[in-house]
């Protein structure tokens, strides 16, 4: 089978077109032909060696999917022929994953494979975040960075599906309008977000601020929290990891809430059928609405993983396998 492998730690532009075998099916496991790979942030990372979960090499990256059961085990709920979407965590670039049922779940009719891809890491990770460790609550105000990207729009979408009054910060214009189409209430720039989110709020701050990106605007969106605000750290795609003066968070009763979500249901068997229960009829009903920005052929991972690195995404970026 056709497959991508990282094979140095010398950025995107290392990544290989390999000719591997397809996996062996262990033991219970599910065997998918894959028909789209939805690309995220850590592969970026893991072609420079910099992500928690960096393998010996070379290795196939790719930790979601989606596409048709081949094969799977009795008692799984899954059958061949089912259009599903998949959490790998590993080998995602690849014409065909075997993995764990409990990582498997059935695609609505309404999505495409394309958008089946972009689901897994994006939507569980924003229904963790936001359900679980920040307790979103309808009425909020919700303040969320990076919001033309995957987490972004997913972070959006879920978020205005629970209630919450959602304004976003992108930043480009296309972003920001993407953000708006997504269920935004309003769409700022970064420059000078604290200011207009006083300005937005009447001065009271906003509930929750939803930051994948971390960096230098972190002090400040500390500060546009209002009283028992919660600032969820979700990951650090500018580049560099914050610090916090634990005083701004005295001043206010605010809260820096870590969202470790892949930690999490690793360490909670069924964590994750629990979540799609949540979400798949968010998903059947068009309330979550996964926004393909651009597909690139798997032969062209390199270009797809660069555009993320130099963070021009807007929207999920997801790779075809020409199925």
């Amino acid at each position: 089978m056709r497959a991508i492998h990282i094979s140095s730690h010398d950025g995107p532009a290392a990544l290989e077109v390999v000719d591997i075998p397809e996996p062996d099916a262990g033991e219970g496991q599910v065997v998918i032909d894959v028909h789209a790979s939805g690309v995220t942030f850590p592969e970026v990372l893991q072609t420079r060696g910099r992500y928690q979960m960096s393998p010996p090499l070379p290795f196939v990256p790719g930790s979601e999917i989606a596409g048709v059961v081949r094969s799977a085990p009795e008692g799984s709920g899954l059958s061949a022929g089912d259009r599903v979407c998949a959490f790998p965590g590993l080998g995602g670039f690849a014409e065909v994953v075997a993995t764990d049922p409990s990582q498997v779940f059935p695609l609505p009719d309404s999505l495409s494979f394309a958008q089946g891809a972009s689901v897994p890491m994006n939507v569980l990770t924003v229904h963790f975040a936001l359900a679980h460790r920040g307790r979103l609550q309808a009425g909020e105000t919700v303040l969320v960075h990076g919001a033309g990207g995957g987490i972004g729009i997913a972070a959006t979408q879920f978020a205005t599906a629970m209630g919450a009054r959602v304004i976003a910060v992108a930043s480009t214009e296309e972003k920001r309008d993407l953000a708006q189409q997504a269920g935004a209430s309003e769409a700022i720039a970064p420059e000078g977000f604290k200011d207009a989110v006083k300005e937005l709020t009447g001065g009271k701050g906003v509930d929750v601020v939803v930051d994948p990106v971390g960096g230098d605007r972190f002090t400040d969106s500390i500060r546009a929290l209002g009283q028992e605000g919660r600032i969820l750290v979700i990951g650090f795609t500018g580049g560099e990891i914050p610090t916090v003066k634990v005083n701004r968070l005295l001043l206010g009763n605010k809260s820096a809430v870590g969202v470790g979500w892949g930690e999490y249901w690793m360490s909670n068997p069924g964590y994750l059928q629990k979540q799609w229960a949540e979400v798949q009829p968010l998903l059947a009903a068009g309330k979550l609405d996964p926004l393909v920005g651009m597909e690139f052929p798997l032969e062209q991972a390199t270009d797809a993983l660069e555009l993320m690195d130099g963070r021009g995404a807007v929207g999920k970026i997801v790779l075809t396998h020409g199925r």
